[in-house]
């Protein structure tokens, strides 16, 4: 099918299989027919509020069918939608609304007690939407769409339009809204129909707990209806959840997504021998490090279906696959890479001196290819050096093997990833110096058997001050997302810095990595 924005999505199922179903969440089920005329009246709602091509708007929530609604009623109009991280604190929720300028807010019912603060802290904030009924004070979608017409806008909607605005957390301390366009979600659904992605198909039914508010979430969510299965809709990557789903599914489950923790979580779930999963076509995982056990259990309990992605927010998701025939429980070596570049994408391994690096010499992984986002949101200077001389920079360090498989080493960020959660150490150690009695702070990653990293603070105190490091964590997770509190923190005389004064980061990750391979997911 040839779809030129993903507006075309729901109208060309709906003329095509209008009963077939679209989407299933909880008790809910809507086939396409009705999804499509759901999309028209939030699109039609949305320009009822003024709404031009372009303007943002807010969701926070957990997993719903009303994201997809609120996703394609955008698409429609050419407006665009900003998915934020629910695991966010409160003071990092406002910047990302503040700084998409978004006029509108879908919220979700656990976090009705912050739209008092949104309201105060966010001025510009001209509607708040429930996804849900029980939340006082605050309209229902139910009711926001009550009388809205289902006639078809047909806005004119251009392939390279943006859509979706993620927030990446930053390098320099705030987070930045990676733009992506029609043509760079399409982009990764056509590979999704492909033999390099799994050949999604309209007889799939696909289990989907991965986070909305993730590129790896939506990607993989709109795999789905872009060939025209049925998406099945899990709150919240919870195993009971998931497992759940696949046994109200209307048929055979053929697709699931899960970071490599969740598959631990769901392969120790004393309900996992009860749930049938010979009809999966594809496991896709990806977005954090795993370990050789736990795929190798996979493979062999739920069978030869599991799929590697290596992408991130500003690709799409796009970059390499390892591929279920890669999947070899007996090749340790070829497990602990992520697999060949995708067709149509371009990978390039670039050394130190900016030169192409030789096969199994390491340095800079870049990408070029159609998914490669628009820009980030009013960041021109972050956009240049992102996408300098036409790739992408992902600062990730990598190599090729001989056959063409890629080895991810280390990052040049010094991101810490800890359960599919990217964590950059300059944001929470913008938190952590404002502490009174701190003088000095590191951040860095370090093992961990569940989330494959964990975040560890190294802090210099204050001559003559004292500090807890349970009630350093207390006043980080007043200002932070859970996920990027430190863990652990070590109190140290001194922070070891280079001759300019840079923190040798290295120095301080070492104890804790020696003997540990680091594969960094």
């Amino acid at each position: 099918m040839n779809l030129q924005s993903l507006a075309d999505v729901p109208r060309r199922h709906a003329a095509t299989s209008p009963s077939r179903i679209a989407l299933q969440c909880e008790s809910r089920r809507t086939t396409y027919g009705q999804w499509d005329l759901i999309c028209n009246r939030v699109a039609n709602a949305l320009e009822g509020l003024g709404a031009p091509a372009g303007a943002r708007v807010g969701y926070l929530g957990k997993n719903s069918d009303i994201f997809f609604h609120a996703l394609f009623g955008c698409a429609k109009i050419g407006a665009v939608l900003v998915p934020i991280n629910w695991r966010l604190a409160l003071p990092e929720i406002c910047f990302i609304l503040k700084d998409a300028n978004c006029k509108l807010l879908f919220i979700g019912a656990e976090f009705g007690s912050l739209i008092e603060t949104i309201r105060r802290e966010c001025p510009g904030l001209q509607t708040i939407v429930g996804t849900e009924d029980s939340i006082p004070g605050v309209t229902s979608f139910h009711d926001w769409l009550a009388g809205q017409p289902e006639l078809d806008p047909r806005r004119p909607i251009a392939a390279d339009d943006v859509v979706l605005q993620l927030y990446t957390s930053g390098t320099t301390g705030l987070p930045k809204g990676a733009q992506l366009t029609h043509r760079n979600l399409l982009f990764s659904t056509k590979l999704s129909q492909t033999a390099h992605f799994g050949n999604w198909r309209d007889d799939d039914i696909c289990v989907l707990p991965l986070p909305l508010f993730h590129a790896g979430g939506v990607v993989f969510g709109l795999n789905t209806p872009c060939a025209g299965g049925t998406v099945i809709v899990v709150r919240e990557a919870q195993p009971p959840l998931i497992l759940e789903a696949f046994r109200s599914a209307p048929g055979p489950v053929t697709r699931l997504g899960l970071v490599p923790a969740v598959i631990k979580a769901v392969l120790d779930h004393p309900e996992f021998p009860t749930i049938d999963f010979s009809n999966l076509r594809t496991l896709t995982y990806g977005g954090s490090p795993i370990t050789l056990e736990v795929l190798q259990r996979a493979i062999n309990t739920i069978g030869p279906v599991l799929l590697q992605l290596f992408g991130m927010t500003e690709t799409a998701t796009v970059g390499t696959a390892l591929l279920p025939s890669d999947h070899d429980p007996q090749n340790t070596i070829r497990l602990t890479s992520c697999g060949r570049p995708l067709p149509g994408v371009d990978i390039r391994i670039v050394a130190s001196d900016g030169k192409p690096a030789q096969v199994g010499k390491a340095g800079e992984v870049r990408i070029r290819c159609g998914a490669v986002m628009a820009g980030y949101w009013n960041r021109p200077e972050a956009t240049a050096a992102a996408l300098k001389g036409g790739w992408y920079h992902t600062g990730d360090v990598g190599y090729f093997d001989a056959d063409g498989y890629l080895y991810i080493q280390d990052r040049l960020k010094d991101m810490i990833i800890s359960g599919g959660e990217n964590v950059y150490p300059a944001e929470v150690e913008r938190v952590l110096i404002e502490h009174p009695a701190v003088a000095d702070v590191a951040i860095f990653g370090i093992p961990d058997a569940k989330w494959g990293e964990a975040v560890k603070a190294a802090v210099v105190l204050r001559a003559g001050q004292n500090l807890s490091q349970d009630d350093l964590i207390a006043f980080a997770q007043k200002q932070l997302g859970a996920f990027k509190c430190p863990k652990s923190v070590d109190f140290i005389a001194e922070l070891p810095r280079n001759a300019s004064g840079k923190v040798l980061k290295r120095v301080l990750r070492e104890p804790y990595w020696t003997g540990v391979p680091r594969n960094v997911g």
